[in-house]
């Protein structure tokens, strides 16, 4: 039988081991890396997930705004076109990121390269912004297709919101790889049962003479019966809409080091082979769409998703396809937040490694994560999610802006560096990459624009904000690092050392203390005690004399009983009898079981407290441990 070993760990770092797992050492990092078909899911369902939704956003505005009735279907197609085109020049521009900057980062490494200081500050507020909205977009759209199907879940739609992005927080804080084999299979099921919505429905609109979906409710008729014409600024608010169909492409550049050798490589064909599934699914849906002719309201009147709308057209009823479809839906868009939990943490340790976020947030956790940036993020998301009631189209406004931010800036800095640089095809490349920056610069210009009271001006003004806490933090440790810089300089004038023991009672911790002060051999060696009255000063003073009388006590009577307050007036009083002293406050602590611990006063950790902020102080506590 093999010897078994101690677990020496404390009941509570045995408890996190059940949950999120063992400790994962820094050297088993490679072992954990993510193969391709497995970083398609972590990367890339934000962006694939995108098709559940984005399709139904342009019915949105030209049905409830524009009011244009049946000749919004019409457009669908040529916005579908678009999207495409501006896909394609996205991508092409990442993937030159992701070969020039293999160690990821994404648009902030670019821009911090290549633009500067302030361009890098605003491409990261841009990121971590759409990351957070990635996951409160993508949980409101899954929860928004299972109350497609379940409606009488409608009511509980911010408490399954919340419910669903505490289990993504949950399961990525055990590990990038056990979370990436934990959602591959439904993005996988939701590619397929896409594919094969689009197939049967294009097959049965050509060749079945499938026709459109009929609409008999009051609500339908209204938004049909629309004769308004389509005016410029409606389509290109419908065509910002669609256009969040790009979100979440950058995270594959942002996330090259979670991949296996050649990081660069994998990733660039990961992009890739996103971008198709991507651009294929949201065009065919789009086609599929203009025959169908689905209807959506702002207001939320009619309760299904327009995907929801296509599956029970194309498969004839709700039938089991039609509920594959929506729990294949529902999967995609809660894992696609997942795409945002590899990002956020990542791109948040690297702006904290460069001091402009507090540096919890650049360190790893037991399982090789940065959990402190996935828990922030589950955070920041929930609260979201609370604010606008779990509805997807009124996130959807926030989403584009911070997108295309990014885009846009990522752009600019691949063209400085491809003009700085001039490497091999370097001027058809930066054609292409300040065409990509233009055209993305464009449709966020369009995106505030035209969707400004909608609530694009909230990322406007929390952009903004945002960069003023980075460069608030990041004084911070410049300051810091200033005040403890090593320097040349003319040697200190000598201090000495006082040591003050504090005494509550004569017992066995006092005497390991006192013994503790004089092995430091100070200068001056002193006992302090609050009493609460002259009675109890003369007991105190009797008791001291007869166990320490070659150490002097000082007793204070303090009438308000305000111990700590009390004791750094004393010790302030008993410094300054000298001006050059290095002062150590000696505390006797009792520690006891986590259980009893409670029934001792904390006087002692609220002591230290304050006496950390007291220059030249040393607080040392002598742990009288017992069991």
């Amino acid at each position: 039988m093999a010897p078994t070993t101690k677990d020496n760990r404390t009941g509570f770092a045995r408890l996190k081991g059940r949950l999120v797992g063992n400790p994962i050492a820094n050297t088993e990092d490679a072992h954990h890396r993510l193969k391709k078909l497995v970083a398609l899911p972590v990367f890339a369902s934000d962006a694939i997930s995108s098709t559940a939704y984005a399709t139904e956003e342009i019915l949105i505005v030209f049905l409830t705004m524009a009011a244009v009735g049946l000749a919004a279907f019409d457009n669908l197609v040529p916005i579908a076109i678009m999207v495409v085109i501006l896909l394609a020049i996205v991508v092409n521009s990442y993937r030159q990121t992701i070969h020039a900057y293999p160690h990821g980062g994404g648009s902030y490494i670019v821009a911090k390269d290549n633009l500067g200081k302030y361009p890098s500050l605003v491409s990261g507020a841009s990121m971590l912004v759409d990351y957070i909205l990635t996951v409160a977009v993508s949980v409101a759209g899954g929860v928004a297709a299972i109350v497609s199907a379940f409606n009488g879940l409608a009511p509980y739609r911010v408490a399954l919101c919340i419910a669903f992005i505490f289990l993504v927080t949950f399961a990525n804080l055990r590990g990038v790889r056990e979370s990436g084999a934990l959602f591959a299979p439904p993005t996988y099921l939701y590619i397929l049962s896409l594919a094969a919505l689009i197939l049967v429905g294009l097959y049965r609109v050509y060749f079945q003479d499938l026709g459109p979906i009929p609409h008999t409710g009051e609500v339908e008729r209204e938004l049909l019966e629309g004769q308004k014409a389509l005016t410029l600024f409606y389509f290109l608010k419908a065509f910002s809409s669609g256009a969040v169909a790009l979100t979440g492409i950058e995270a594959v550049a942002d996330g090259v080091p979670a991949f296996e050798k050649p990081e660069a490589r994998n990733a660039s064909q990961t992009l890739m082979l996103m971008a198709v599934i991507l651009g294929t699914s949201f065009f065919g849906l789009s086609v599929l769409a203009q025959q169908l002719q689905p209807l959506k309201d702002e207001e939320g009147k009619i309760r299904d998703t327009v995907l929801a709308q296509l599956a029970e057209q194309v498969y004839g009823g709700r039938n089991i396809f039609f509920f594959i479809t929506q729990f294949a839906t529902f999967g995609i868009l809660i894992l696609a937040a997942n795409t945002a939990y590899a990002d956020f943490p990542r791109l948040s340790s690297v702006i904290a490694k460069d001091s402009f976020l507090p540096r919890q947030l650049a360190n790893r956790g037991d399982r090789l994560v940065f959990s402190n940036g996935i828990i922030a993020l589950g955070v920041a998301a929930s609260v979201l999610v609370v604010a606008f009631g779990g509805i997807v189209n009124a996130l959807i406004p926030l989403y584009a802006v911070g997108v295309f931010t990014g885009f846009t800036i990522s752009q600019t800095g691949m063209f400085v560096r491809l003009v700085r640089l001039k490497e091999k095809s370097w001027l058809l490349k930066a054609f292409f990459t300040g065409v990509g920056a233009l055209t993305t610069l464009a449709v966020a210009l369009t995106v505030v624009t035209v969707k400004f009271t909608d609530g694009a001006w909230i990322p406007a003004v929390v952009i903004p904000t945002m960069i003023f806490i980075f460069t608030f933090i990041n004084r911070h440790y410049v300051r810091v690092r200033e005040f403890l810089k090593v320097v040349e300089q003319v040697v200190p004038p000598f201090r000495t050392h006082f040591v003050v023991v504090l005494v509550g009672s004569v017992n066995a911790g006092v005497v390991q203390a006192v013994k503790y002060a004089q092995s430091l051999n100070p200068d001056r060696l002193l006992a302090l005690s609050i009493v609460g009255s002259n009675e109890e000063s003369d007991e105190l003073q009797r008791t001291w004399a007869q166990s320490f009388p070659n150490v002097a006590l000082d007793t204070t009577v303090d009438d308000y009983r305000n111990l700590t307050e009390k004791v750094l007036t004393e010790i302030e009083r008993l410094d300054g009898l000298q001006s050059d002293d290095i002062v150590t406050v000696v505390i006797p602590e009792f520690v006891t079981s986590l259980r009893s611990q409670w029934l001792h006063n904390q006087s002692a950790l609220a002591i230290k407290a304050r006496l950390l902020f007291r220059p030249n102080t040393v607080v040392t506590s002598i742990p009288i441990v017992i069991p």
